[in-house]
C-alpha cells in the first residue's frame, strides 16, 4: 500500500547526524512570518479600541459555547432570532481518515448575503471596523472567534479566503496554511490568510485567543 508520503526524501543517518548539530531557531516563532498564503495587510487599527469593543460585546451577548466561542457581527439583511449552527460555521473539506480522500462537511453558505453589520453593535468600534474595510473589498460573515487554550481546529480547508485581526493572544497561539506556520501578533494589524488552501489554527498557550475573522466572497478582488 502506497502512501501520500513516500515520494518525499529520506535522510541518510549521516545526513540526520548533522541535522542534530544545528543551532535550534527558537526566536522566529514568537514573530510574525509572512508567507504566500498569510499575509499583513496594510490596513491597521487600534488595538486599544478593538480590546474595549471586545470586552463590551461579551457584555452585551457573550460567546456561543465554552469551548468554539463565536459571536456574529454581520447578518443577512433584517434578521432576527436565533443563529443556526450553519449561519455559525458553513462547508468546508477535509480528509478524515486514512483513506486520504477529501469530503464535504456540513452545507454551503452564500457569504455575499451576509452584508448587513449586526445593528445591536452599531455603536462599538467593530462597526468601524466592518465599514474600513468594505472601502476595499466584499465582507461576508464577520464573526468574533475565540479559541480556549490547548485546543486546534480540524483540518480543513474553505471555499473562500479570510482576514484575521487578532484581538487577543499569545506566543503559543498559530495559524497554519499548507505547510506554513505562523504566530498572528496582536497588534491591530489585518492579516490575510487563504484558507483556500488546508488550514488550522492552533492555540497552546495558556490564554485564550480571540480573532475577529472576515471570509472574502470574492477573494481580494
Amino acid at each position: 500500500m502506497s502512501y501520500p508520503g513516500d515520494a518525499a526524501s529520506s535522510l541518510s543517518i549521516p545526513e540526520f547526524r548533522a541535522a542534530l548539530r544545528r543551532p535550534v531557531a527558537a526566536e522566529h516563532v514568537a514573530s510574525f512570518q509572512p508567507s504566500p498564503e498569510i499575509q499583513r495587510l496594510d490596513i491597521r487599527f487600534d488595538i486599544g479600541l478593538l480590546r474595549d469593543a471586545l470586552a463590551e460585546v461579551e457584555r452585551r451577548k457573550g460567546f456561543s459555547d465554552d469551548v468554539w466561542g463565536a459571536i456574529p457581527l454581520t447578518q443577512k439583511p433584517g434578521h432576527t432570532g436565533p443563529w443556526s449552527e450553519n449561519d455559525l460555521s458553513g462547508l468546508y473539506h477535509m480528509r478524515s481518515d486514512e483513506r486520504y480522500q477529501e469530503e464535504a462537511f456540513e452545507e454551503p453558505v452564500d457569504e455575499a448575503l451576509f452584508s448587513e453589520f449586526v445593528p445591536d453593535f452599531a455603536d462599538t468600534y467593530f462597526a468601524e471596523v466592518h465599514a474600513t474595510l468594505s472601502q476595499h473589498m466584499q465582507i461576508g460573515r464577520m464573526r468574533i472567534l475565540r479559541k480556549v487554550s490547548y485546543n486546534a481546529n480540524s483540518w480543513h480547508r474553505d471555499p473562500e479566503p479570510r482576514l484575521h485581526i487578532p484581538i487577543l493572544t499569545n506566543p503559543g497561539s498559530l495559524f497554519i496554511v499548507n505547510n506554513h506556520c505562523t504566530h498572528l501578533p496582536a497588534d491591530g494589524h489585518v492579516y490575510f490568510t487563504d484558507t483556500r488552501g488546508y488550514h488550522t489554527a492552533v492555540n497552546g498557550g495558556l490564554e485564550p485567543r480571540v480573532h475577529i475573522v472576515a471570509a472574502l466572497p470574492e477573494g481580494l478582488n
